[in-house]
């Protein structure tokens, strides 16, 4: 009796669920145990695929199309395995054509010239960045450099636009290149995506290899820096050559054993039956159908001599696929991904039911713990640790406390470590105030590891870190029961183990990467080959590991080598005036938390302005604020974000002058006459009022005041000539605050008018006549300087003539 595939995809429950795609939202409907990164990876395989579905069901549209594509005599069962999970398309490595045999004379220099085509494509995809990136800090040098334009585009006397153009040579740049940066032209560029070349292959002697011949280097050398399958016989070179060009399809294990249960061998001949035929029915010389999941299967079940499991079940599939001859290994990770299937490891990623992603402890292994009598918690603290310092050898609350640590600081990083996954991330703002580590603990806010300053010894932090975060895998795990030790430790070795034994019914080999370390030398490649030949294996794959991200190497740059200075006749020194365009970093300069300055309260056109300026500790500006409560929300919030802005500029060095400069005179509403102000009678606008009192005020520019600054006298007609000769102490409350001073400072003290300053100028002559505005009309257009005010409406007019 056939397995029921079809019937079961019927029955199975298919509730509909939204996934987002890259254009739009699409409702799916997928069995409830997928999690939604195994539907995306079905919907992504089938746009590539040009399989694209329309309709309402796009996940049996796609079964349905796939079924067809493969042919066969029962599209539907076909289409039903795709649907229950039990199969997806794969795709094996395809070869260059042809065998590289090494025993030829040009074997060697066919391998060196493949392997510096590949080394090429590899340098060449970040070169063309870094060429293009060392272009744009060429126009960056010159766009932000102050000073005449000629000037910034010359590397003479542009230092840092010297150092850009060497270090775009440097990486690659053309000279050309270089010049256009300097005139403005950006490089923006898109560099192809690296795609890997299909892997060497090549037929060696097993002896040879074995005993470390020149050959075996060679090889080594190739399968480093590019990608090769060394074989050892002319039919294995030949069955990896048509696995490559095959068809191919993946087969999950685990997912047929859920379904078929006590029936499981029974459903795989049906399973790997109706697939062979379907892949045979082209003119493949070899087929693929991969056993995937086989050691989450063989570590479930209760047999505990795992290899010869695993050679039965080969053993199975070969006999299913009767004549047809078969592979039964498939690396493919994205078919894997469609089917929720990944390398035996200790951590599986899995889907909750809120749609997280969260880490577990593999089912299969976490039975097979439980099964011979294991403690699967103590295995899950070993491996995620506790997320808690509470009794943590070495680094515990107690020993916390001891260096300063209060209830506090210790309930922020308990919360923070159940977010972060390194002791550090909890021992930094703003898990810990930047005041206490100041104060209490005496390190800065930026210190890179904050316990090793505590005085922890490295050996209590690295235990502390493993109890809270955990080992990330069960190798040393004390709490292993017997005969999964192995298994733990080296999960990867084991997988590689039962596939060992599935080979020996495989039509083709193994070739899936034997990975190394990133830093493995061509020597050390050799001996691992010589160690596959050895154990009469009938394929061998290497492949370096990825190397750890971001920068490997702390590089500093070297000071320039002195020159030796030649001498030279003493010239003539002629005085001559040398322009240089000075690079200067622009750092913020923040005022003290308690700073001095003073508050003006005045009314420009009856529209009430007050103004609140900060100093720094040498009286210099270094804020202000604009407040004008009585005004609209709208203009209220536009002047206080552009007091924040001036400010901000103050601090970053803009020179108060500038912005005076900028701002006087202009001309909008309200404006008019000035009241409240000793030294300002009219202004055309609220900016010209506020920046000739911080011209007056910080800059001691009289001229922009408007007003007698000296009191009124008696008589009405301002200060007479000799009033100023003795004028009176004014009490230093007048000038210093209170609360500033904190008590500091006595009841008595008095400021002595022998310090002012005094005009040597003669005083101004008597403002003449005042006429009438052209304005508004109103006889109050009086002369300020070189220019005409009106006291009424605040208007200047030019008087020509």
């Amino acid at each position: 009796m056939r397995f029921p595939f079809a019937s079961l995809a019927a029955a199975m429950r298919r509730p509909a669920r939204e996934i987002e795609r890259a254009d739009r939202v699409m409702v799916v409907r997928a069995p409830e145990g997928w999690p939604d990164v195994q539907v995306e990876a079905w919907l992504d395989w089938a746009d590539s695929e040009g399989l694209a579905p329309e309709g309402h069901d796009p996940l049996a549209e796609i079964a349905a199309a796939l079924a067809g594509r493969y042919g066969g005599e029962e599209p539907e069962a076909l289409a039903a395995t795709l649907l229950l999970g039990l199969a997806a398309p794969a795709r094996m490595s395809r070869t260059t054509p042809g065998v590289v045999d090494l025993s030829e004379p040009g074997a060697a220099r066919r391998l060196e010239a493949e392997t510096a085509a590949r080394r090429a494509e590899r340098l060449a995809a970040g070169a063309v960045e870094a060429a293009a990136a060392m272009l744009d800090r060429v126009a960056d040098a010159v766009s932000r450099c102050e000073g005449p334009r000629a000037d910034c585009a010359d590397p003479d006397r542009n230092p840092a636009l010297a150092r850009a153009a060497l270090a775009a040579r440097r990486a690659g740049a053309a000279d050309a290149d270089i010049v256009r940066a300097m005139q403005g032209e950006r490089f923006t560029v898109e560099p192809r995506p690296f795609a890997a070349r299909p892997p060497l292959l090549a037929l060696a002697n097993r002896a040879m290899i074995a005993s470390g011949a020149p050959e075996a280097l060679a090889a080594a050398a190739a399968g480093l820096d590019g990608d090769l399958v060394l074989t050892f016989d002319p039919e294995t070179a030949e069955a990896v050559a048509d696995a490559g060009r095959g068809p191919a399809i993946l087969l999950s294990l685990p997912a047929l054993e859920g379904l078929a249960g006590p029936t499981f061998e029974a459903a795989l001949v049906d399973l790997v039956h109706l697939w062979t035929r379907a892949l045979a029915a082209g003119d493949a010389a070899i087929v693929t159908v991969g056993l995937g999941g086989l050691a989450d299967v063989i570590l479930a079940g209760d047999d505990p001599a795992y290899a010869a499991r695993a050679g039965a079940l080969a053993a199975v599939a070969k006999k299913a696929a009767g004549a047809t001859p078969t592979a039964f290994i498939v690396d493919d990770r994205e078919a894997g991904l469609r089917l929720g299937l990944t390398r035996l490891s200790a951590v599986e990623l899995w889907q909750t039911g809120d749609g997280r992603t969260a880490r577990r402890l593999r089912p299969s292994l976490a039975a097979s713990v439980a099964r011979r009598g294991g403690d699967v918690e103590a295995a899950e603290r070993w491996l995620f640790g506790r997320r808690t310092l509470v009794d943590a050898p070495g680094v515990d609350h107690a020993a916390l406390r001891a260096k300063g640590f209060t209830d506090v600081e210790l309930e922020a990083i308990e919360q923070a470590l159940t977010q972060v996954e390194s002791l550090a991330d909890a021992f930094r703002p703003p898990v810990l105030d930047a005041g206490f580590l100041r104060d209490v603990l005496g390190a800065a806010a930026e210190a890179p590891d904050l316990l090793a300053r505590l005085g922890f010894p490295s050996d209590d932090i690295a235990r502390a870190e493993a109890w809270a975060f955990g080992h990330g895998d069960l190798a040393g795990w004390t709490g292993a029961p017997d005969g999964l030790a192995a298994i733990l430790s080296g999960p990867a070795a084991f997988e590689a183990a039962l596939f060992a034994e599935v080979e020996a019914a495989s039509a083709a080999p193994d070739t899936t990467p034997t990975i190394i370390d990133w830093q493995a030398t061509a020597p050390q490649a050799a001996r691992l080959l010589a160690d596959a030949a050895r154990e009469g294996r009938r394929a061998i794959r290497l492949r370096r590991a990825a190397p750890p991200a971001g920068p490997l190497l702390d590089l500093v740059e070297p000071d320039p080598a002195p020159r030796a200075r030649r001498w030279e006749p003493e010239a003539r020194a002629v005085e001559r005036v040398v322009e240089k365009v000075i690079e200067r970093d622009r750092t913020r300069r923040k005022l003290p938390d308690r700073r001095k300055g003073y508050i003006q309260k005045a009314a420009v056109g009856g529209h009430k302005v007050y103004i609140h300026t900060g100093e720094y500790e040498d009286g210099e500006l270094g804020e202000i604020f604009i407040d004008m409560h009585k005004e609209g929300a709208a203009f209220r919030s536009l002047m206080n974000n552009f007091a924040i802005a001036i400010s901000i500029g103050l601090q970053y060095g803009v020179p108060l002058d500038e912005f005076v400069d900028a701002f006087i005179f202009t001309r909008f509403e309200p404006a008019g006459a000035v009241t409240g102000n000793d030294s300002i009678r009219s202004a055309t606008s609220i900016l010209d009022y506020i920046f000739r009192e911080l011209g007056v005020s910080y800059l001691d520019r009289h001229e922009l005041a408007n007003a007698e600054p000296d009191p009124m006298n008696g008589n009405g007609l301002g200060a007479l000539e000799g009033d100023g000769d003795a004028p009176e102490a004014v009490p230093a409350a007048r000038f210093i605050s209170k609360g500033f001073a904190r008590g500091s400072a006595p009841d008595n003290l008095v400021v002595l008018p022998f310090g002012q300053k005094r005009e040597t100028t003669p005083a101004p002559a008597a403002a003449t006549e005042a006429v009438a505005c052209p304005a508004c009309g109103d006889f109050a257009l009086q002369q300020r300087g070189a220019g005409w005010i009106c006291d009424t409406c605040g208007a200047a007019p030019s008087m020509q003539g």
